[in-house]
């Protein structure tokens, strides 16, 4: 049995990001019932990035959050897996859990505070961990 051990860090962010989502919809259920928005009546083909253009004091950031943890983490998930396969070190570990220490500390930071430059920093860092661990997987494969 191979040691999964690098798989642990992925397994956690997916859970967050069901956290997410399920922050995004309550967040979201409570925008509706403040601005009374009847979904029966909202225009076919609208989608849930077209909330802030209802009224200025709407803040759908988990929802963006949610968007984020569809887009880059892919690719740090990809590179698990190939760690996994190659062999990962405890140096890949400690990545990996750093790399979700920092999109947790994003996620949270972005639904509640949101201030741009502060949240810029989060992403360029986990976006530094998520190339390491990119160019460490295919270190792992290559033997």
């Amino acid at each position: 049995m191979p040691d999964t051990s690098i798989l642990v860090p992925g397994a956690v962010l997916v859970v967050w990001t069901a956290v997410m989502l399920v922050w995004m919809l309550v967040d979201r259920m409570g925008t509706f019932r403040k601005h009374k928005i009847n979904l029966a009546k909202v225009e076919p083909g609208s989608r849930g990035t077209d909330i802030a253009a209802i009224s200025k004091d709407i803040k759908d950031w988990p929802a963006h959050n949610y968007a984020h943890l569809m887009e880059q983490p892919t690719i740090f998930y990809a590179a698990l897996v190939f760690l996994a396969l190659g062999g990962a070190s405890g140096y890949d570990i400690g990545l990996a859990w750093a790399y979700v220490a920092l999109r947790i500390a994003h996620s949270i930071y972005q639904a509640k505070v949101n201030v741009v430059s502060i949240r810029a920093m989060l992403f360029m860092a986990s976006s530094v961990v998520m190339v390491l661990l990119a160019i460490r997987s295919l270190l792992s494969v290559l033997g």
